[in-house]
């Protein structure tokens, strides 16, 4: 439902640039100046937003998406070198049945 929101924000908006008088708007320095702005607010917004998020969670003992994203890839490549090795112990295993069997056998008579 987002995405569909977000798509039909991003078609109204690239026909409202079309617009001559918006483009005439746009072409003002000054009105570049506040776009910028804005820009700019919000991404301060966004990391201000985020660093208090991330000390009350500390503060009150839980995760924050970073830490959880990081557990994530550790336990990823845990399981990855767990496969590796399961893989070597059993052509390890499967190597040594196949050649203690032809060794300890009798020769037939």
């Amino acid at each position: 439902m987002l995405d569909k929101l977000r798509q039909a924000a991003m078609q109204r908006g690239m026909k409202l640039m079309s617009n001559p008088r918006v483009m005439k708007v746009m072409a003002d320095p000054r009105v570049m100046k506040v776009v910028m702005q804005a820009f700019q607010l919000r991404g301060k917004m966004r990391s201000e937003l985020d660093a208090r998020t991330a000390a009350l969670a500390k503060s009150l003992g839980l995760a924050t998406r970073e830490e959880v994203a990081n557990l994530r890839q550790t336990i990823r490549t845990l399981e990855s070198t767990i496969s590796t090795l399961e893989q070597k112990l059993d052509a390890a295993g499967n190597s040594k049945t196949t050649g203690g069997a032809a060794a300890g056998a009798t020769p037939p008579a």
